[in-house]
């Protein structure tokens, strides 16, 4: 027996299914004549005749001919592979893209929840704030409003399949708040992607025998640089260390700014760091979740395999354990502050993720059958038990410098950029083998700030695309539009003065304002669009209707503290500051402009939509698929019941 494999390309319009070749339409060559057999096993050279092709562009379809031969007796079968077209759905558009595998996008919300926030702000505030009495406060807020919500915004963008803007065809009116949170997450990545740049650039400063931020000899200190071995120096205002003056001076060259108002040019070795992060971010997006869902394989994975090397070594440095103690001491008499329980809220609120349009994105690209009630349960958790975790890594170290400059630990703890690029450095630094522990310290301060970007980024992309179909075709070309112009801004943040940019972006571009994003969106759902239609869209989706909890807390519970947080924000308001560096008050009216323009998109859209909107009002909150019902005279909305049922 011998098989004959020949293919024919044919033009898309001559599609169609598996099929047989009659002998009339590929007739088979003579058998051999018993004296000119051919041997079994030699395969035999037939030319079937050409068909004609059509010179239209576009997939081909391949024309597989089989021919078997066997005692003299030929057999041909043809079958016809034709390329899988686009999956259309009922309204005639392609199908939305999804994730290649399910752990892609689990990876990729974990990635993005748990950020450089996990590291340098939650373990200071559990220690600032009654150690583990703090977790009282955190888990109260976590299961009433936390979790609520982060289930809310996967099940959003899951059911509705489209991004930040295009989920609220459920209720027109407030598609405003999609447009907030994107802006949102715009002004965040003109700042963010910075943090990752200084990582980077102390990852390449780390390939030394010799840390840079050992001694005080180094062209960049200033006559108060002072190592910590003098340890009267160490209440003393005016003295710096030398990895705080590396930072300041070595990194930002802060000391060659005035403020504000004098910025300078860009530093070209940050430009350049800034310059391979953004390559980074576009290349692990331009081919949307089917490139992004394999980067966070590391990106996502990599900070937990650091922190537990971290940790193996850092409970074997003296003093370690005295840190951890510290850390988890408990004084329940602190949860008597007001104070306490609303640091604890405000971490819940940013530390989750909520309010940036990212889970929304994210969850679009979801099989419209995925538990995305599990998928909520399981990330959210993660994200905190990573917070704890980290915890045990960052306060071992402390308590190892704590011990070896004879200092009380309130001396070296800290939050913000100090922990992770001033004190973790230092305490690496006396390490044996200090460039090694850096560089290790710094891809996970890398991996952890890549993969936030990347949801940020990405929330901007899948809104818009969303929003501007005809976008959808040239996915790259926009993307490298978004990568190019938040690089361009950034810009001002790595300039000598670009601290207190990045300062004033920091304290304005996502505090009230995604506060107040998220209260917006919270309303639309359970009283406007309806908990109970929310409820059943669940239902269709994973087959499961969300408990009476849930449903409490997302129309009662999460909605009041929401405003609750969006009042305190505003009563507790001081002006940003920097060191001793007071903004003027221009530079706080840019930044209020700045938190104004992303919560003014709610107001305008809404009067834009009344506008335009024929019937107005009825039109405006009801979901687009029921318009028609709208003109009976039927809308849900102007019935009792719809405001009252759970």
């Amino acid at each position: 027996m011998f098989l004959l494999v020949l293919f024919f390309l044919k033009t898309p319009s001559s599609c169609s299914t598996t099929t047989s070749l009659s002998p009339s339409e590929a007739e088979p060559p003579p058998p051999h004549p018993p004296s000119e057999r051919v041997p079994v096993g030699l395969m035999s050279s037939v030319v079937a005749p050409e068909k004609p092709t059509s010179n239209t562009m576009g997939p081909k379809e391949v024309e597989l001919i089989l021919v078997k031969e066997k005692n003299g007796v030929q057999i041909t079968s043809s079958t016809i592979v034709a390329p899988t077209p686009k999956q259309k759905n009922s309204s005639g558009e392609e199908e939305r893209e999804t994730w290649g595998k399910k752990i892609d996008f689990l990876l990729s919300v974990i990635g993005f929840a748990v950020d450089l926030a996990n590291v340098w702000r939650f373990p200071y505030l559990c220690y600032k704030n009654g150690g583990g009495a703090f977790l009282v406060p955190y888990l109260f807020f976590m299961v009433i409003a936390g979790m609520p919500l982060f289930y809310m915004e996967l099940a959003l963008g899951q059911y509705n399949r489209e991004g930040a803007a295009g989920v609220w065809k459920i209720c027109p009116i407030f598609k405003g708040v999609g447009f907030t949170v994107i802006l949102i997450s715009l002004y965040v990545g003109f700042y963010y992607n910075v943090i990752i740049s200084w990582a980077l650039f102390y990852l390449f400063s780390s390939f030394t025998s010799e840390l840079p931020w050992v001694h005080c000899n180094n062209s960049w200190n200033s006559p108060n640089c002072s190592d910590w071995a003098d340890n009267s120096s160490v209440g003393d205002i005016y003295k710096a260390t030398p990895a705080q003056e590396y930072f300041e001076r070595g990194v930002l060259h802060i000391q060659d700014s005035n403020g504000i108002n004098d910025l300078g040019r860009p530093r070209w070795q940050l430009t350049s760091c800034l310059a391979v992060v953004m390559v980074l971010l576009y290349f692990s997006l331009w081919k949307g979740v089917k490139t992004s869902g394999k980067v966070v394989w590391i990106t996502a994975t990599m900070p937990y395999l650091v922190l537990t090397v971290l940790l193996l070594r850092g409970v074997t440095l003296p003093g370690a354990i005295d840190g951890i103690k510290a850390y988890l001491s408990v004084d329940f008499k602190r949860l008597c502050d007001a104070k306490v329980w609303i640091e604890a809220a405000t971490q819940i609120c940013f530390s989750l993720g909520v309010g940036f349009g990212v889970l929304i994105a994210f969850s679009s690209y979801n099989k419209f059958s995925n538990n995305c009630y599990r998928d909520a349960i399981i990330t959210s958790s993660i994200n905190s038990l990573t917070s704890f975790f980290s915890g045990f890594v960052v306060f071992s170290f402390l308590g190892y410098m704590s011990h070896k400059h004879n200092v009380a630990l309130d001396k070296v703890a800290r939050d913000g950029a100090g922990l992770v690029f001033v004190i973790y450095p230092e305490a690496i630094a006396t390490l044996p083998g200090s460039s090694v522990w850096a560089v290790i310290f710094f891809i996970m301060l890398l991996t952890l700030g890549i993969d936030s970007a990347m949801g940020g980024m990405e929330s901007v992309i899948t809104g818009l695309l969303d929003e501007f179909k005809c976008l959808h075709k040239h996915r790259e070309l926009f993307t490298l539009f978004i990568v190019v112009s938040t690089f361009l801004i950034s810009l001002f943040c790595v300039t000598n003065g670009g601290m207190y940019v990045f300062t004033l972006l920091d304290h304005f571009a996502a505090g009230t304002s995604i506060l107040f994003g998220v209260l917006i969106e919270a309303i639309g759902i359970a009283w406007f669009y309806g908990v109970d239609r929310f409820s059943d869209d669940i239902e269709e989706m994973i087959g499961q209707r969300p408990g009476l909890y849930w449903r409490l807390c997302w129309k009662f519970v999460s909605p009041c503290f929401l405003l609750f947080m969006v009042v305190v924000s505003f009563a507790t308001f001081n002006p940003p500051s920097y060191g001793s560096y007071s903004f003027p008050p221009w530079a706080n009216m840019v930044g209020w402009c700045l938190a104004i323009s992303s919560m003014s998109m709610v107001p305008l859209y809404a009067i834009y939509k009344l506008c335009i909107l024929p019937g107005k009002l009825a039109y405006a909150i009801t979901p687009e698929t029921e318009h028609h019902l709208v003109d009976n005279g039927e809308v849900r909305q102007f019935t009792l019941p719809h405001w009252l049922v759970v």
